[in-house]
């Protein structure tokens, strides 16, 4: 009898990445970046991930209004085994691979924002 895929959902942490799945989407964090993936995410009977989403690359700094974010359509391939997850990253658009990472089912992500406080 074939198995089913195994979904995902919840929070998922490690560094540099933080992952909520929820049934509708999966939304990353990233050090000074973000990326979804549209629908449920899951993985296949044998644990394989491969899915198209998108990566945006922020900036230190205010968002300037009107401002256009540097979005790329992004392939997100990986592996998961128990309560482990293996995630790359690669852009399609010019096949630059962001990184692989390591995240762990329940964990918070490790995370650095680009935006500097405001100094007195």
């Amino acid at each position: 009898m074939p198995s089913t895929p195994t979904t995902l959902l919840g929070k998922w942490g490690g560094d540099g990445i933080a992952l909520t799945v929820e049934s509708a989407n999966a939304q990353f964090q990233f050090d000074c970046a973000y990326g979804d993936i549209s629908g449920l995410l899951v993985a296949d009977a044998v644990g394989h991930i491969n899915r198209v989403g998108t990566y945006v690359r922020e900036h230190g700094g205010p968002i300037v209004q009107g401002s256009v974010p540097d979005s790329h359509p992004a392939l997100y391939t990986g592996s998961v085994v128990g309560e482990t997850m293996k995630l790359t990253i690669r852009l399609i658009d010019s096949g630059d691979v962001i990184g692989t990472f390591t995240l762990t089912q329940g964990a918070a992500g490790r995370v650095v924002s680009c935006v500097l406080p405001l100094t007195s």
